[in-house]
C-alpha cells in the first residue's frame, strides 16, 4: 500500500508541541468531532494495542460508534490507530488507520493527521463525506483547545 489512498490535513498550531499534545491528548471530546456534532468518550487507553472507543453524536440523534486500537503512541511525536482490530486483536472490517504527527516548528507545532485506507474506494468514499471540511473543522477546534492550555 502507498500513500495514494491518504486523506491529510496539515496546519501550523500556534502552540508549543506539549501543549497541543496535551489537547490531543486529555481534551479530546472538546475537539475531535466537528461542532455541533459531540464525542463521548468510552475509552482511551493511549498505548500500543490500547483501546480507543468512541460515539459520535449528531444534533438529530445520529451516532456513530467508532472502536479501534492504538499501534503506537510516542509522546509529543505520534499517534497511530486503526479500526482494523478492536482490543485484544479482534479483526473487524477496516476503514482506515489514522496518523496523528506533532512536529515542533519555531515553537509552534506543525500538526499533520492522515487518514490512510485500504482502498482508493474507501478514500474516495470518506472524501465525499466531507473529510477535508471535517477534519479541519476538528483541527481548528483542537488549536482553540490548545490556545485555553
Amino acid at each position: 500500500m502507498t500513500d495514494a489512498y491518504d486523506l491529510s490535513i496539515t496546519r501550523l498550531i500556534d502552540a508549543p508541541v506539549e501543549t497541543v499534545w496535551r489537547a490531543w491528548t486529555e481534551h479530546l471530546a472538546d475537539w475531535f468531532c466537528p461542532r455541533p456534532w459531540t464525542t463521548e468518550i468510552v475509552e482511551l487507553d493511549f498505548r500500543a494495542g490500547g483501546r480507543c472507543a468512541l460515539v459520535l453524536r449528531g444534533p438529530n440523534a445520529e451516532e456513530n460508534a467508532l472502536e479501534g486500537v492504538y499501534l503506537e503512541v510516542t509522546p509529543c511525536c505520534r499517534i497511530v490507530s486503526t479500526d482494523a482490530f478492536t482490543a485484544g486483536w479482534v479483526p473487524q472490517t477496516p476503514f482506515m488507520t489514522r496518523l496523528d504527527e506533532f512536529f515542533e516548528e519555531d515553537g509552534k507545532t506543525r500538526y499533520t493527521a492522515t487518514a490512510r485506507h485500504w482502498t482508493a474506494e474507501a478514500r474516495d468514499s470518506h472524501a465525499a463525506m466531507g473529510f477535508e471540511t471535517g477534519w479541519n473543522a476538528a483541527a481548528d477546534q483542537l488549536e482553540e483547545v490548545a490556545r485555553r492550555l
